[in-house]
């Protein structure tokens, strides 16, 4: 089955707001210079495709952005090595208030390019006016709740430590240089979440963007400038191209990577130290929705539907397999089926818009492969608008009932496909994520505090996050991100972020006359951004 080519606008319903500004990005920044690129471009274009006077349906070009060689690449790294310089640089010599006043900098310029950024969000990826709106504020948010986080952990670090006759002051020092690569499907937010907290730490920094989402930091170019030189670099392209050569030097101190398991272990074979690479990893999830006899069908629909589907389904905290009991999977299942198909399919500008393009080429035709492998198996569509397709369009697919059997039982389909699974026995579900190797996040849907407390017990030893009633989710920030098994490396929060990308570091003596005064006369003196009592307000 076919949308009608209609779903998408032609040039003259594009509003005014949308209509693109083509943007031929050669600038790129290494070394606090913003170089111009002279080489071949890489051609960015839009999930949202326009439709000609004859019916036919092309995407809308936004512009284009480096494709830069392992040349480039290498000297964006030299750059950050050079300006951490054995923790000697500028930056990480600098004291926590000079880094604050640097990012409260940033944060200004990055509001200057608050609103073309907020369109390329939609544009770029597929993203609805209200989310990429929210992506934007969030992050901002985040910065400045890191910023206040940081202060308050200079404040809690800055004393003496008497302990079993030592003396020691014990503080956070940064790892070093660090490769930050972010997502496509929050290219600007979860980004953020790994660069923000590794510069404000004191490391340096060589940025790739996703693949997708990569003109969007273009309006940010200048905000990354306010930085001494060398402090953020930014490469761009094919990431075979330019992260393996860098990565092969051994010069990266810690690699901060969102995106699939396998492709951050292709990227971390590369390093020829692996016990010198910190990774802080978010990863792959296959966040299960779980419903017991008990559970309130209205509410599991509803937190079940916007866990499935927020953002087309392509995050990782999506819930991206319902188990129901079997006796009550018939409701479950044609309830889910007409809420979804209630569903407002359009462009991102489109009022009340549910689903939106998807931004990766081919990715319909992917999504198509899980339910066709379904279907062989035994599965149907229950909703009857899923699985059509248009173009960059997929409308949401309701399959049932799926099986261990069927790829959709075991593999992330990252996008707006929803395998129902009924089961018999709550141990058929217990089960799930030791087998799949995933434990990023589950939720749980029943009113039964007994049941709950039971559930909960063994969810507890095999997820990081589990919710009660409600859809699998990041925030707020000052809770503990993180998962088990393929999932995740590392815990991300505000907080937890801080100490990924810097290391506990002690000054220590001997308590002894002569280490006091010692001790007291570099306090005294001011003479270490280290040993010092002084802090941030």
């Amino acid at each position: 089955m076919a949308l009608d080519n209609t779903i998408f606008p032609t040039e003259d319903q594009i509003p005014e707001k949308y209509k693109p500004k083509v943007v031929e990005q050669r600038k790129y920044l290494i070394d606090g210079e913003l170089r111009e690129w002279k080489g071949d471009m890489q051609e960015i274009t839009s999930p949202v495709c326009v439709r000609s006077a004859d019916g036919s349906v092309k995407r809308m070009r936004l512009g284009s952005t480096p494709l830069h060689t392992g040349a480039e690449a290498l000297s964006a790294l030299e750059a950050a090595v050079t300006a951490y310089n054995g923790g000697r640089g500028e930056w990480p010599s600098a004291s926590v208030g000079t880094r604050v006043r640097y990012m409260e900098k940033f944060v200004a310029e990055m509001l200057k390019a608050r609103e073309p950024t907020i369109k390329l969000l939609a544009l770029e990826i597929g993203k609805t006016e209200k989310d990429a709106t929210t992506e934007f504020d969030r992050t901002v948010e985040y910065i400045n709740a890191t910023i206040k986080a940081v202060k308050e952990l200079d404040m809690n670090s800055a004393r003496i430590h008497e302990e079993g006759g030592v003396l020691a002051m014990i503080k956070r020092a940064p790892l070093g240089t660090v490769l930050c690569m972010g997502p496509y499907n929050y290219p600007l937010n979860e980004t953020y979440t790994t660069l923000i907290p590794a510069l404000i730490m004191g490391n340096t920094v060589v940025f790739k963007p996703a693949k997708y989402g990569v003109l969007l930091h273009q309006p940010l170019l200048d905000a990354y400038n306010v930085f001494p030189k060398g402090v953020v670099n930014t490469v761009y392209g094919d990431g075979r191209v330019i992260v393996t050569p860098m990565m092969q030097t051994g010069k990266f101190d810690a690699l901060a990577f969102i995106g699939s398991c396998s492709v951050a272990n292709d990227i971390m074979r590369n390093h020829p130290k692996l016990n010198r690479l910190k990774p802080i990893l978010g990863l792959g999830a296959k966040n299960p929705s779980i419903i017991l006899e008990d559970g309130d069908l209205e509410v599991a629909v509803k937190e079940g539907v916007l866990g499935a589907l927020s953002y087309n389904g392509q995050r990782c905290t999506a819930l991206k397999t319902h188990f129901v009991p079997r006796k009550l999977a018939g409701e479950y299942v044609a309830r889910l089926s007409e809420a979804v198909d209630k569903l407002v399919i359009g462009m991102p500008w489109t009022p009340n818009v549910g689903i939106t393009p998807l931004p990766e080429d081919g990715y319909p035709q992917k999504m198509d492969a899980f339910v066709q492998d379904a279907l062989a198996k035994g599965a149907k569509i229950a909703n009857p608008k899923g699985g059509q397709i248009n173009e960059t369009i997929y409308s949401p697919a309701v399959i049932y009932p799926v099986n261990d059997t069927m790829d959709l039982y075991w593999k992330e389909q990252f996008g707006p496909v929803i395998p129902v699974v009924p089961y018999d026995d709550i141990e058929e579900v217990l089960a799930y994520a030791p087998r799949i190797g995933l434990g990023q996040q589950a939720s749980i849907f029943t009113r039964d505090a007994a049941k709950l407390g039971r559930t909960l017990d063994v969810l507890s030893k095999q997820f990081c996050r589990i919710n009660l009633n409600c859809q699998c989710q990041r925030g707020p920030d000052s809770l503990p991100f993180s998962g088990r098994g393929d999932s995740a490396v590392g815990t991300l929060d505000v907080e937890a972020a801080l100490r990924a990308f810097s290391i506990r570091t002690l000054y220590a003596t001997k308590d002894n006359p002569v280490n006091r005064e010692i001790t007291r006369k570099v306090l005294a003196d001011d003479s270490s951004q280290f040993l010092s009592t002084d802090y941030y307000i």
